[in-house]
């Protein structure tokens, strides 16, 4: 069994860093999908379209007992990759900076083995290759086109290089937040910088909006909540005697807890709009939902952790990381309509790029992770294990 595991690692780990030379935006997956059904049709196991560029594969369908899904995404990010690794993005501006050709490498290891041993696996397995995670909401639309039709619990994992490797968090209750965008276009009066008297200023209605909406997190909610509001763009070019007409701000919010959204929402909208009119200004607010928290099922966590520690040891439940984790997933779609649990997964073992966070241009994902998760999937499925080597 333990040569066996050895030779499908090591086709996982050509397999990920194929795709990460070949990086596909989100709902732009085309290549990645037809490259991950080409793997399944050579294992044999059926295998459906799902989400224009998602697939599902199915394992065990005749077994008796809890049918488990696995999840796996596959999008890229627009980033120039800098990582120097041998299996650098060979497509300029497009970069596997978020690990999901690792997450996809991972998940096609756990179908090696659990193909290998389907007749010994207790319930049916679908293994759910999801593509546009990164803001594409395509879990929404995996959910929409019946991807969780008679599934009873789902997990996912993400890697996480701010965690030290062989620990991992997996909380009852929120793992990571919920977020938003939103843009603002404070609108005014421009004019000649030497006579501010007649113009309406937008550049310094935005500078009021954006110190006002600091104070919404410390003046407005509980200090117990754990909630963010960033202000991460300002774009009122000009010139250095001229006022604009106009500045858009751009920025985000991530909450823990769901309920804060709209409260968040109709707060910045008020702050913004009315602190506008203060400087005779006027402010159009777009708000952007995205993704909601990922909020794990206690039972489905439970085991999950459960796994985790007979595999990587008792000490693997990280004590130190503040959770919830304030980046977001839309794993949380999943987990609205079924139970399920989310994990992240240390990849910090010290080496550089390792340490590099996730959307940075220096990061790569570390393959060490295909074979502990890949362990731990097989057994929440209920598959035999060889001994660790």
């Amino acid at each position: 069994m333990t040569a066996l595991w050895d030779q499908y690692i090591q086709q996982a780990i050509s397999l990920r860093r194929e795709l990460h030379k070949q990086p596909e935006l989100t709902w732009q997956e085309e290549a990645t999908a037809a490259r991950i059904r080409q793997e399944l049709s050579a294992l044999d196991i059926p295998w459906q379209a799902c989400a224009e560029f998602g697939t599902l594969g199915r394992l065990a369908a005749d077994k008796p007992g809890p049918h488990i899904a696995l999840r796996g995404d596959i999008d890229a990010l627009p980033i120039v990759e800098k990582s120097g690794m041998p299996w650098s993005s060979q497509k300029q501006g497009c970069m596997h900076a978020c690990g999901h050709d690792g997450h996809t490498a991972t998940l096609m290891m756990a179908a090696y083995w659990l193909k290998a041993h389907e007749a010994q696996l207790p319930g049916p397995v679908t293994l759910l290759f999801q593509p546009a995670e990164e803001g594409g909401h395509g879990a929404l639309r995996m959910i929409e086109e019946g991807a969780l039709k008679g599934i009873d619990m789902i997990y996912g994992w993400h890697n996480w290089p701010a965690i030290p490797f062989g620990q991992a968090v997996c909380p009852d209750g929120p793992v990571m937040a919920g977020n938003g965008t939103f843009r603002l276009t404070v609108t005014g009066q421009g004019g000649h910088a030497s006579q501010p008297e007649v113009c309406h200023d937008p550049v310094l209605a935005a500078s009021a909006i954006v110190l006002a909406l600091q104070q919404i997190v410390s003046r407005r909610l509980p200090p117990q909540d754990s909630t963010v509001i960033s202000v991460t763009s300002i774009d009122g070019r000009s010139s250095p005697t001229v006022t604009p007409d106009q500045v858009v701000i751009e920025g985000g919010f991530r909450i823990a807890q769901p309920e804060n959204r709209q409260r968040l929402s109709d707060w910045i909208e008020e702050i913004a709009v009315a602190t506008a009119r203060s400087y005779a200004t006027q402010c159009q607010v777009e708000m952007f939902p995205r993704y909601d928290a990922t909020i794990n099922h206690p039972v489905a966590a439970a085991n999950y952790r459960e796994q985790l520690q007979r595999e990587l040891g008792d000490q693997v439940l990280s004590q130190t990381t503040p959770l919830p984790i304030m980046a977001s997933e839309d794993f949380s779609y999943y987990l609205k309509e079924i139970p399920g649990a989310f994990a992240l997964i240390g990849s910090n073992d010290g080496q550089l790029q390792h340490s590099r966070p996730c959307h940075n241009a220096q990061y790569d994902f570390n393959d060490a992770l295909i074979s502990p998760v890949a362990r731990v999937f097989a057994r929440l499925a209920g598959a035999p294990l060889p001994e660790p080597s």
